[in-house]
């Protein structure tokens, strides 16, 4: 990995600083970080028995477009069974309910993205089960948001381009925590923490570079979407599901994700279910973006990526 300089320190949840603000992160300071996390055996639980986490998480997926997308009990089934099988870290859970309590909409996204990324896997990658197990310490894609402050995160007004930076910042440190957590900077998790704000033609960040990991791909196409549809502080109203799909459609035009997810996530979408060979995304634009959206502009005015 190249050296990366941190503007922003990398801390647990419980304040433990791994990485001051002004260090390089590169492949000896992160072999010495994992080195100094004494090898002790991680304690798992079972997510869908957390606290109140299946409760939520049906309260969720029974609003629109979530209760079309996930219409086929079969299908919703066969999703729970994925996520009963998997042991998740206590470190995720931990802040897991730390978003509960002092950012909902951020736990809500973690929940939701989870269960839309098994969906789609499931139509997508061999042997989805392993691969998703392996993602799998829990909803973990945001886990380096722990290190944005919470007035960032909940901003409804337009940001400072340096709160705009620490907020890029929770991909670093979710890699960083992650590879701290399990002792593996390799792993699937760590890599989706850190890259799945990056795009397959390198328009991305934090690294700039071309995103090729199908299930990474996965998490950020559902990632994109489910910030769209749902309700942020920066915009009065969430985005209506058709332009949602159709700005993913228009990534995909781009050549910033690939067709096969963006089709997966548009039959899931359709009450008739389609066979992802038979669906077909289409290219016109009839969507308007919600009036008043501050995503993507800074205090200055400035547009943003």
């Amino acid at each position: 990995m190249d050296p990366i300089k941190l503007f922003y320190p990398i801390k647990t949840l419980d304040g433990k600083l791994l990485l001051p603000a002004g260090s390089e992160l590169n492949d000896e300071s992160l072999r010495e970080l994992l080195a100094s996390n004494r090898p002790v055996k991680l304690k798992t639980y079972p997510l869908l028995d957390h606290g109140s986490v299946k409760i939520d998480l049906f309260d969720f997926l029974d609003n629109a477009p979530y209760n079309i997308i996930f219409a086929d009990s079969d299908c919703l089934a066969e999703i729970l069974d994925v996520m009963k099988s998997i042991r998740f870290g206590a470190p995720v859970l931990e802040v897991l309910d730390f978003f509960k309590h002092h950012d909902v909409s951020t736990y809500r996204h973690m929940l939701t993205i989870f269960a839309l990324t098994i969906l789609i896997a499931r139509d997508l990658v061999p042997n989805y089960r392993k691969r998703v197990s392996e993602i799998a310490y829990g909803p973990t894609h945001d886990f380096g948001k722990i290190c944005v402050p919470l007035d960032i995160l909940k901003k409804d007004n337009p940001l400072t381009r340096e709160e705009l930076n620490y907020l890029k910042h929770h991909t670093i440190s979710g890699y960083v925590l992650l590879s701290y957590y399990f002792r593996d900077p390799r792993s699937i998790a760590a890599m989706v923490a850190r890259d799945h704000h990056e795009r397959m033609n390198a328009s991305g960040y934090p690294r700039g570079i071309s995103q090729q990991d199908l299930m990474v791909e996965i998490v950020a196409v559902c990632d994109v979407y489910d910030a769209l549809i749902s309700a942020r502080p920066y915009r009065p109203v969430s985005y209506d599901n058709r332009t949602a799909l159709e700005l993913l459609t228009s990534m995909a035009e781009k050549g910033e994700v690939g067709w096969r997810v963006v089709k997966s996530l548009i039959a899931h979408n359709r009450s008739s279910k389609p066979q992802l060979a038979d669906t077909i995304a289409s290219r016109e634009k009839r969507g308007t973006p919600p009036a008043d959206n501050l995503y993507g502009k800074l205090s200055d005015d400035e547009l943003v990526r």
